[in-house]
């Protein structure tokens, strides 16, 4: 079968590690099931993967992937929720032994996928598999950031920092259909433009904001920090899925302690929480926000527009 993966993987020249061609389809351990990919979308946890954060050289070959869509056996379309863990706890993302997709188990750029069999979920009704396919990461992150995390009040305000990003482009769209007031910080005035027409309004990095916000979504880290902290009102919640920018931050604490501000952190999601999205998204006829889509041989160009930090909304690659 046909599959992007990571050969090895190199710190300094990550599309060095990467291949795509042929290779064996995955095991499909009991209680899984294998489904024939139709869409997925890339995330910058493939990008880690090659430069070897999360995956070492003797784990490798590695399929890459976490997101996919696809159909089983009979017929029914799914999409695939990518954590792997106990299934019996409240809370699947806190289980020290989770793991995702390509981590330990092959990923998703393949044209076969395997995953557990209570992981499946049914796509989104009327969804194209490409939209679809922008859910289990990015989508999954914001949604568990804006609600489970960040306890978005309602009526509330949040900021989004660094639109433009998959995470970012879905919290100002999940946000929006959760009745809070928007804004979002763009470093180029045409991504602050995309973001005003989803219904942000979008204001220049690190600029100061109408009104201090209930919460702040942060996936860049170490240059928005101290924005982010100004930008709060007393109890509001800075929520951090991410550190594209940096991960060594810094910023006057006075300012968490005397306003009694909380500084979270939050990954991925649970099953559950997926299963909320995706009803939410029907309800309120929410569509992912979409950049671009590339052919499953062309996994390359892929990655390589998510790498560029040029893309607006999710990367997607569809298999033919």
């Amino acid at each position: 079968m046909l599959a992007a993966y990571a050969r090895n993987v190199n710190p300094d020249d990550p599309f060095s590690a990467l291949t795509v061609g042929e290779t064996d389809p995955p095991e499909v351990p009991e209680d899984w099931a294998r489904i024939s990919l139709t869409a997925a979308s890339v995330n910058h946890h493939e990008l880690w993967s090659l430069a070897g954060v999360g995956l070492r050289a003797d784990q490798c070959p590695m399929i890459l992937g976490t997101d996919a869509v696809g159909t089983t056996a009979d017929g029914e379309e799914v999409v695939v929720y990518p954590v792997i863990a106990d299934p019996s706890l409240d809370d699947e993302t806190l289980d020290p032994k989770r793991t995702l997709l390509s981590e330990y188990y092959p990923g998703t750029l393949a044209q076969t996928v395997a995953v557990p069999a209570r992981n499946l979920l049914p796509k989104p009704k009327g969804w194209s598999a490409a939209e679809a396919a922008c859910l289990p990461t990015a989508y999954l992150t914001a949604w568990r950031m804006l609600t489970t995390r960040g306890r978005l009040p309602e009526g509330g305000a949040v900021l989004v920092q660094g639109t433009g990003g998959g995470v970012a482009t879905a919290a100002i769209v999940l946000a929006k259909a959760l009745g809070a007031r928007v804004y979002a910080t763009g470093r180029a005035a045409d991504r602050r433009e995309k973001a005003a027409a989803l219904g942000a309004e979008a204001v220049e990095a690190g600029a100061r904001l109408p009104e201090r916000v209930d919460v702040v979504v942060d996936s860049v880290g170490e240059p928005v920090m101290e924005h982010s902290i100004r930008s709060l009102k007393p109890g509001g919640r800075l929520v951090i899925c991410g550190t594209t920018g940096g991960h060594v931050p810094k910023g006057d604490l006075r300012h968490v302690f005397f306003r009694q501000l909380e500084i979270i952190g939050s990954t991925m999601g649970t099953r559950d929480e997926l299963a909320e999205l995706i009803a939410f998204c029907e309800e309120h006829d929410i569509r992912p926000v979409i950049d671009s889509s590339h052919e499953l041989a062309d996994v390359e160009a892929a990655l390589r527009r998510l790498a560029s930090g040029e893309a607006f909304g999710k990367v997607v690659v569809t298999a033919s």
